[in-house]
């Protein structure tokens, strides 16, 4: 039996760094992987449809080319030609993280996981092994309740990304981010959209002026529509469509879009051997150096029940591997921005408004709008702001966030700033270029104290 210094069990955005940072620090590592490397925000999330809301972007803007001064005519798409840039774009990565993960001599295993006892792994039944410790990766899949109907017609994500034909209908079941993106790309190129959300508001998690901007977009530029506040019932598909109740409505379309939500993937991994067992929501807990309640086994990802983002993991991951083998234990940060890639795109870090209310914390904010920025308008890209929320007494910036243009890429400027204890007077006082998008964080600074130039005054 072979045996390792460390062994990941996954290999996603959380497991393939844990397993090369490990490597890099000379330990003897495997990673054992059931399904396809890379993890499903390679293969069945973040890097697909990234991919598809790129084409679609790319489709919207020469549709619309005439505003600049650009004559096109007969403007089509191939959605089949689109998923096959798709499938290249996610092949050209899964085959860097296998490189990587040879380059730095880490075995891999291919196969479903399983503990016999702590220190031993068996997998699928064949290949037994040893780990001195292991880190445990294996991500979340979606969850579907059973009121949703399994039929062809009825399709998750994952199942909706290898389509290679656009429904000209579909209800998305869900407005949390998953459903909100691929709402938005599938109405982008045309699909009679509506979303169906039983909370109050789509993407709930967001401050309401943040999900407004969405929503209002995705239902007067996109023409989707957007109910809120009840549920679909009495949800049925056959071999001409899907329908369901909500409210007093009956709705009808050719797809059912499920994006209600995900579960961790811990089953097969028989946690009892290793000493270890699922907390009531089904995650295995994990403290802020991803430890686990057994001594030599880490737990990073979505199976924790954390913050579910891909870089998140990979972040833990990193920080798991340098625990397992034995240096000066650390934390992993929790300073974590979140993107989300909708029409428009959004992205938030640190402190809201809305926690800011419950923890009875005193806050000041400021906003600026992106249609007062030179380059917002040379750009024909005017929907959206950005927004700063400080302390209000020391005016230290404790979180930002941002709809509209570039917004997933922002973010980076503002997680620096917070990170770094900034105040809003310290970041006004940076200089900006111009005319650049990130521009609006020094207006939005400005506007915070009262002091900006390029927004009339507040009312007094």
């Amino acid at each position: 039996m072979e045996r390792f210094d460390v062994v990941v069990v996954g290999a996603g955005p959380g497991g393939y760094p844990a397993a090369i940072r490990a490597a890099q620090l000379g330990a003897s590592v495997a990673i054992v992987e059931r399904d396809r490397f890379g993890g499903t925000c390679l293969n069945y999330g973040c890097i697909p449809t990234k991919s598809l809301i790129a084409s679609a972007e790319a489709f919207a803007h020469i549709r619309d080319a005439k505003a600049f001064g650009v004559s096109v005519s007969g403007v089509t798409f191939d959605y089949a030609a689109m998923v096959h840039r798709k499938d290249k774009v996610v092949d050209q990565l899964r085959g860097g993280v296998k490189q990587l993960l040879t380059a730095n001599g880490v075995k891999p295993f291919v196969g479903s996981a399983a503990f016999k006892d702590r220190e031993t792994i068996a997998i699928d039944g064949g290949a037994t092994i040893g780990a001195k410790r292991t880190i445990i990766a294996t991500g979340s899949t979606s969850a579907t309740p059973d009121f949703i109907p399994r039929h062809a017609r009825v399709v998750e994500s994952r199942a909706f990304l290898t389509l290679d034909r656009l429904p000209k209908s579909m209800i998305v079941l869900g407005g949390g981010f998953i459903g909100c993106e691929i709402a938005a790309m599938a109405a982008t190129l045309g699909v009679k959209v509506t979303v169906v959300e039983l909370l109050a508001d789509i993407l709930m998690l967001l401050d309401a002026d943040l999900r407004g901007e969405v929503r209002a977009h995705m239902e007067k530029a996109l023409g989707a529509r957007v109910l809120t506040g009840k549920p679909l019932v009495g949800i049925a598909a056959d071999a001409d469509g899907v329908s369901g109740r909500c409210g007093d409505e009956t709705l009808h379309a050719d797809l059912l879009l499920n994006a209600v939500g995900r579960r961790p993937a811990t089953d097969g991994l028989n946690l009892a051997a290793a000493g270890l067992a699922t907390n009531a929501r089904g995650f295995i807990d994990a403290d802020d150096y991803c430890r686990t309640k057994a001594a030599t086994i880490f737990a990073i990802g979505d199976v924790t029940g954390k913050t579910q983002l891909a870089h998140y993991a990979t972040a833990q991951g990193i920080v798991a591997a340098e625990n397992a083998v034995g240096k000066k234990p650390r934390r992993h940060a929790t300073l974590v921005p979140n993107v989300i890639f909708t029409a428009p795109e959004v992205a938030t870090v640190g402190l809201s408004e809305a926690e800011a209310a419950v923890q009875g914390r005193a806050v000041k904010t400021g906003k600026f709008r992106f249609a007062g920025l030179g380059k917002g308008l040379a750009a024909g890209e005017t929907t959206g702001f950005v927004k700063w929320i400080a302390d209000a007494e020391s005016e230290r910036l404790l979180g930002a966030a941002a709809v509209g243009p570039r917004a997933t890429e922002l973010i980076a400027t503002a997680t620096t700033a917070i990170r770094a204890e900034f105040t809003a007077h310290e970041l006004g006082e940076t200089i900006h270029a111009h005319p650049t998008f990130s521009e609006a964080w020094m207006e939005a600074a400005h506007a915070l104290r009262g002091e900006s130039i390029h927004a009339a005054p507040r009312r007094r």
